[in-house]
């Protein structure tokens, strides 16, 4: 044993804490310590590991590449601890696989969680973690296997300086969505009734807006455009009051109906989205990823 570097635990829990509690001065409340003496404890972990962990962002602390490393390991490490204490008291701990899937901000929340649901059908337990973010960020920390699994609307290009894998889950229509009123009104006459009607769009430099941009083009229409929106769940909420029609994809119309209150007005011939799984494998291999991709080949996209 001599030589080996032991980990101070302490120090990590109390980073553990920090970043799980939002600040130090709640993980002071949750581990009864002044607050003095846990920043010390992370500055003699960040000494120990040689490596910053925390960077301030005005009156903030954010994690640091490396932060995000080590959360990923501490949060693994004590969940296994509290799991060997739940079966040397007898409780059944039946210890699920973790599986952290990274959501690019642009993908349809509706779609994103019909693709994530098999995995929770799994005989297996599975702890589903999702993150949200923009696409160079997710790839990154899919790099550092901080992700097992990333999903996009779009490929991990060339441009991304990462070597990731995109597997194809399927493609489908995209439908012009509104109010009943709207779509009565707008009906007759289609495509050109859409000529200064309202729309709502996804921002410009998307996959869907190029798409969406080709088609009106292609039939000269010009929509009045009411709002660009990043967020689908948040354009289909404008929609749903009426402020104008949205684009969403015909593989969850049965859903957006339901939830939303509204009706298809058309399917855009030629405007297809692609739904893509991105991975540091070339062949799928996680049986939680193996999952997702056979149901959203053979029941989302079929």
């Amino acid at each position: 044993m001599q030589g080996m570097e032991w980990l101070n635990y302490h120090h990590l829990l109390y980073f553990w804490t920090v970043v799980r509690e939002g600040s130090i001065s709640q993980a002071c409340k949750k581990l009864r310590l002044a607050q003095p003496t846990i920043s010390a404890q992370l500055h003699s972990l960040e000494d120990q590991l040689g490596e910053k962990l925390f960077q301030r962002s005005g009156r903030k602390l954010e994690l640091t590449e490396i932060g995000r490393i080590t959360y990923s390991y501490a949060d693994e490490i004590f969940t296994l601890g509290r799991e060997l204490t739940d079966t040397l008291k007898g409780r059944p701990s039946g210890r699920p696989i973790r599986f952290t899937v990274g959501i690019t901000d642009a993908m349809p929340k509706l779609i994103a969680y019909r693709l994530l649901e098999p995995a929770l059908r799994m005989q297996q337990l599975v702890h589903l973690v999702c993150v949200e973010g923009k696409t160079q960020q997710l790839l990154a920390d899919l790099m550092t296997h901080g992700l097992d699994l990333v999903l996009s609307d779009a490929p991990a290009g060339a441009e991304s300086h990462v070597k990731a894998y995109n597997h194809l889950l399927g493609e489908c229509a995209i439908q012009l969505f509104g109010t009943s009123d709207l779509i009565s009104a707008l009906k007759k006459g289609f495509p050109k009734s859409l000529d200064g009607a309202p729309v709502l769009m996804p921002l410009a430099g998307t996959a869907l807006r190029r798409s969406l941009d080709q088609w009106f083009e292609q039939r000269s229409i010009r929509p009045r455009i009411i709002a660009e929106i990043a967020d689908g769940a948040l354009l289909k909420v404008f929609g749903a009051t009426g402020a104008g029609l949205f684009p969403a994809p015909a593989a969850i119309e049965k859903e957006i109906r339901r939830q939303y209150g509204v009706r298809p007005l058309s399917t855009l011939e030629g405007v297809n989205e692609r739904f893509y799984a991105i991975s540091v494998e070339r062949k799928l291999k996680n049986p939680a990823v193996v999952a997702i991709s056979a149901s959203a080949r053979t029941e989302l996209f079929a």
